[in-house]
């Protein structure tokens, strides 16, 4: 199959990763921070190498402040619902996936006021309208890295420094961004970042998790184990132990941090030039096929990759359904868990097909893709 769906998952892994994965079930698959033999032990540390990965990555200071989750919901999710309380207000776009805008209205029942700034027909958003919008009790400006629908870079080191100026909290949704465009916590006043490790970073799934700077506090969402403090029968309040209760998903996690591995030794740069390059051919050439609307800014200075399309008035499920059949060619149809994204751009009667590359697609791919659109666009 040619497997164009990475913003939903990244396919295939390295083949480091499978095999650190295999390596630590068999070698050594114990339970981490639960007991002081040698095999505990060693996972504990593979965990902890993971976390000083993840840092380094995005500039994290102390790798403790890095808390690992189950998924980038999950993330979202802790920091959201964390640190919110009644008479707060938050300010977010029409761009996120329904990960942030559903946590933030089932909030609006319990006293919190959203504010929700809405993008251009591109999906951009302009900073100045999220500084227009701060009133005296702004908590809170969560807003994602890359869209999961048209590929839209946010600025988000602009909406940063606007957060610092008013000394918000400022959230980023690296969902689509992580492992392949630079994010920097210092530089960029980011203030907790949730990110996936199945995705741009090359982990299995259920790898994910949020960074929280220096300073701020969440409330806990969950009790349990953490094999520290033992002695209480309250939540520790140290980091990470105070958000990771229960068992880890240590194989995963160590397999996460060889998936990063790999980024460093390719380099973080190469791996979005050929994204980049994918991406501009894809768009080139589909934006010149009768009767196929592509949206986003349509250009990859602006856009990941992340390409979504509809063949005139066609419902978007149908033609995913015969790419998938007829072509052998998987992509994403429907609405993305992004229903205001999809009225921001037009699309959310139809639903869009999503087409995103990874570092293991090809140009060939691509062709071959190219090709099948429009003969579906000439025979629809």
């Amino acid at each position: 199959m040619i497997y164009f769906d990475n913003a939903a998952t990244s396919y295939p892994k390295p083949e480091a990763v499978y095999n650190k994965i295999l390596k630590s079930m068999k070698e050594y698959g114990a339970n981490p921070g639960r007991a002081g033999h040698k095999l505990a032990l060693q996972a504990g540390r593979g965990m902890y190498e993971t976390r000083e990965l993840i840092s380094r990555l995005f500039n994290i200071k102390n790798p403790m402040n890095v808390i690992f989750t189950f998924n980038c919901t999950d993330s979202l999710n802790l920091g959201i619902k964390g640190l919110l309380k009644r008479g707060d207000h938050v300010i977010t776009t029409s761009m996120e996936h329904n990960s942030v805008l559903r946590p933030l209205k089932a909030l609006e029942k319990l006293g919190i006021e959203t504010t929700i700034v809405w993008g251009d027909s591109k999906g951009r958003v302009n900073p100045h309208d999220i500084e227009k919008n701060i009133k005296s009790n702004t908590k809170l400006i969560i807003t994602t890295h890359v869209s999961n629908l048209t590929g839209t870079i946010m600025p988000i080191k602009a909406i940063g420094e606007i957060a610092k100026k008013y000394g918000i909290i400022y959230m980023v949704d690296g969902a689509q961004s992580a492992g392949v465009y630079d994010i920097d916590v210092e530089n960029m006043g980011i203030d907790l970042l949730a990110f996936p490790g199945h995705k741009g970073l090359f982990g299995p799934q259920g790898t994910e998790g949020l960074y929280i700077g220096e300073g701020i506090t969440l409330n806990h969402l969950k009790e349990g184990g953490t094999g520290s403090s033992s002695d209480s029968l309250y939540q520790p309040d140290i980091l990470p132990d105070k958000f990771e209760s229960g068992t880890p998903n240590t194989p995963g996690i160590i397999g996460l941090g060889e998936g990063i591995r790999y980024i460093f030794e390719t380099g973080i740069e190469n791996i979005r030039k050929y994204e980049k390059e994918l991406t501009k051919h894809f768009i080139e050439e589909a934006i010149k096929i009768d009767g196929v609307k592509v949206y986003g800014p349509l250009d990859v200075e602006e856009q990941g990759a992340v390409v979504s399309l509809n063949i005139r008035d066609e419902d978007s499920s149908e033609i995913s359904y015969i790419l998938d059949e007829e072509y052998d060619i998987g992509v994403r149809s429907g609405l993305h868990c992004a229903p205001l994204a999809h009225k921001t751009i037009g699309t959310f009667r139809q639903g869009v097909i999503r087409f995103s590359f990874g570092p293991f697609n090809t140009h060939e791919e691509i062709e071959m893709c190219l090709k099948a659109i429009k003969k579906i666009s000439d025979e629809v």
